[in-house]
């Protein structure tokens, strides 16, 4: 399906937990002397304007990373900070990376980019965000574009799996896709982000990636739902060959998001 919108939603409270996240482990794999490959299956447009009436109409935004940079949640050296800065300096304070552009701005030129987005609306304007950066682009089915190209070169890297999950076929399809994708590729960080749903859609997946990758970490913040009758109340991410260090900001982030207070 190709009705999701990331606009409406840019800058909640579960970009700023899988955000956070994954500018921590590309801030620790970029410094080593070492290239890397940075892979995304659903890069979605890349750079986002918050104060877009699309953003403004769910204030998902106004409760997420504006209201967690009013409490000093992230210090300026913090690399998702860092992101956030270098953003806001290239296209205005209302700028917020999505998750392409917040690797594009923390990994180096010795580094390769390689992204996936299936809408037509959101590939074109990911192909204006992204092309200063460099990488390739395409629009084409993610998931296969991943295992087409991996192990890609250079190995050491990162996969991003961030579905819209807009139908059941997405939980069914991701456990079978990270199994194949961590058989070819052993040495791959690979990311997968799910929303917590009150319904529980996500527990079955979860109980199939657990006992497939029994050494991942898998971390969960939970949160209030956006709007009366919102089904998302929390945030998860499932990573596979997880980088030293980042437990730590894991544990951080639990502290923090229980501070916010959920369900």
């Amino acid at each position: 399906m190709l009705s999701y919108q990331h606009l409406y939603h840019a800058g909640n409270l579960a970009d700023v937990h899988k955000h956070a996240l994954l500018a921590v482990m590309l801030d620790y794999l970029t410094a080593k002397d070492k290239p890397l490959s940075y892979i995304e299956t659903h890069a979605g447009r890349g750079l986002y304007a918050l104060d877009a009436p699309e953003a403004l109409k769910t204030g998902e935004a106004a409760e997420g990373i504006a209201r967690v940079e009013r409490l000093g949640w992230f210090a300026p050296a913090h690399p998702y900070a860092r992101a956030l800065a270098a953003t806001r300096a290239a296209h205005g304070p209302a700028a917020y990376p999505g998750s392409p552009l917040l690797a594009a701005t923390l990994l180096r030129p010795v580094d390769s980019i390689r992204l996936a987005e299936l809408h037509p609306r959101e590939f074109a304007a990911l192909r204006t965000a992204m092309a200063p950066h460099g990488g390739i682009f395409q629009q084409i089915d993610g998931l296969q574009m991943a295992l087409s190209i991996t192990p890609p070169t250079p190995r050491r890297g990162i996969l991003l799996i961030d579905p819209s999950y807009e139908v059941k076929a997405d939980y069914e399809a991701l456990p079978p896709f990270l199994a194949s994708v961590a058989r070819k590729w052993n040495v791959g960080v690979i990311a997968l982000w799910y929303p917590i749903l009150a319904s529980g859609p996500h527990q079955p997946m979860l109980a199939a990636l657990s006992a497939n990758h029994p050494e991942a970490l898998r971390h969960e913040v939970r949160f209030a739902p956006a709007r009366a009758a919102h089904g998302m109340v929390g945030s998860g991410m499932f990573i596979v060959n997880a980088p030293w260090g980042i437990g730590a900001e894991a544990r951080r982030l639990t502290g923090l998001f229980s501070a916010l207070g959920g369900t």
